[in-house]
């Protein structure tokens, strides 16, 4: 494996396990800060993963592009952004990822390190949020890459997850590396073992939809499938800087 993969492979597990952290540890504030109201946590934990979302793509886009989910990644692997090898390593590297922040989450609000989440998350309603949610997503990332607006692309994908948090059912998981990372947390934002299966499956579906969607809209999409999320092709291995040679002795 190269050091520049290796880099980059870092910067997605790292990534999704802040991302995780961001998730569940803000649900847990929540629930403690505002008992009663769900209404003020659910607000709280969007507010808090969308903020913590825009700040980790700035922080490590440049050095994978920070997907931080893999259906962001297989998309791009359709693309032609990555090759099967990088894709594959990413998805691994993003579940890894995930667990990581969960345990990180329980451990730094008191909790056992890893506890199965026992909220039941299963309905045709938060099913087809699912698919809305991760087509959303998916529109939204490779729309705005397309149209050459990479630079806003972390606000514009922070944004769409906040708003997704309360215009769909299932509060907008659309990641399948996080969503099997809420299962070891059984607090205000972990989901069942039994519901995952069901989730990711409506995960992948809408991001088959969404992958149509984009080829119909941008015909030429694979143009700019190396910059998703944002741009990372100044991450490249540099040889290490020489000194100077010392002045000769007079």
């Amino acid at each position: 494996m190269s050091s520049l993969l290796a880099r980059r492979l870092f910067a997605e597990a790292l990534g999704t396990a802040f991302l995780v952290a961001v998730v569940i540890g803000s649900g847990i504030a929540a629930s403690q800060l505002s008992p009663g109201d769900v209404g003020l946590q659910l607000f709280e934990n969007a507010a808090a993963t969308a903020a913590g979302l825009v700040a980790i793509i700035l922080a490590l886009g440049p050095v994978s592009g920070a997907h931080l989910n893999p259906v962001v990644t297989l998309a791009d692997r359709v693309f032609g952004g990555l090759t099967s090898t990088e894709a594959a390593t990413y998805i691994g590297a993003q579940f890894v990822g995930g667990a990581i922040g969960a345990v990180v989450a329980n451990v730094m609000f008191s909790l056992p390190a890893v506890e199965l989440s026992t909220h039941t998350r299963s309905s045709g309603a938060l099913w087809t949020s699912e698919v809305v949610a991760t087509f959303g997503l998916l529109l939204v990332i490779f729309g705005v890459v397309r149209s050459g607006r990479s630079a806003v692309a972390p606000l514009a994908v922070g944004a769409y997850i906040g708003a997704a948090y309360f215009f769909t059912s299932s509060t907008s998981f659309a990641n399948p590396a996080v969503t099997v990372a809420r299962t070891l947390s059984d607090t205000f934002a972990g989901i069942a073992p039994g519901s995952v299966a069901a989730f990711v499956a409506a995960q992948v579906v809408g991001a088959t939809l969404a992958i149509g969607a984009v080829r119909a809209l941008y015909p030429d999409v694979a143009a700019a499938a190396r910059d998703v999320v944002v741009p990372h092709r100044g991450a490249v291995d540099k040889p290490e800087p020489t000194m100077p040679a010392a002045p000769p002795a007079r």
